[in-house]
């Protein structure tokens, strides 16, 4: 069964009034806002979502579905049950990316938030010459850097917000024709 509209609203909604971190947004708005970057880039409609739902892991739902995981892995199992294995690769990703950016990107680490500066610290710090070299290999990692990037983009507590009526309709269109008889529902 896949997960209805109203149940993805729920989740997204969920994230409100949760903190970002020191971020001046919440888990919610940070949501949203990644999801509007990556419109505005034009991803397809499961990129689009995993931008949205790169930080899913952390609404109550998922964390009572997949409790003990960090949140990009509870998030990826989101994505895998119910947008399918890319979107769960990417969303699963996001955190490394960002540790691939800072080892390959020079002026990267200087664009970082004091919060993400933090958190890289405890994610591992860049990544080693080999991994980076293993992460770029990957089909999709050129969209794990793109949601990262969005992610870092995504912190202003007045900017713009993609509309949850274009989450949903992103929703359908990935949902339209898959089979997921064999998912469990959340919520």
């Amino acid at each position: 069964m896949t997960l209805s509209a109203a149940a993805l609203a729920a989740i997204v909604d969920s994230l409100a009034g949760l903190p970002y971190g020191k971020e001046a947004v919440d888990q919610r708005t940070h949501a949203l806002q990644t999801g509007w970057h990556a419109k505005r880039a034009g991803a397809d409609d499961e990129l689009l979502l995993a931008a949205v739902l790169h930080d899913v892991g952390k609404a109550r739902p998922v964390v009572a579905q997949w409790p003990g995981l960090p949140h990009e892995l509870a998030g990826a199992e989101f994505a895998r049950a119910h947008l399918g294995e890319r979107a769960g690769w990417i969303i699963a990703q996001h955190v490394p990316a960002k540790r691939y950016l800072v080892a390959t990107d020079p002026g990267y680490a200087a664009r970082l938030s004091a919060g993400s500066v933090a958190s890289l610290r405890r994610q591992g710090g860049p990544m080693s010459d080999e991994e980076a070299s293993a992460f770029g290999a990957h089909p999709n990692s050129a969209e794990a850097v793109m949601v990262r990037r969005w992610d870092d983009a995504a912190k202003d507590p007045y900017g713009p917000v993609l509309p949850i009526a274009d989450v949903l309709d992103a929703y359908g269109r990935v949902c339209t024709g898959r089979d997921f008889a064999d998912q469990r529902p959340l919520l």
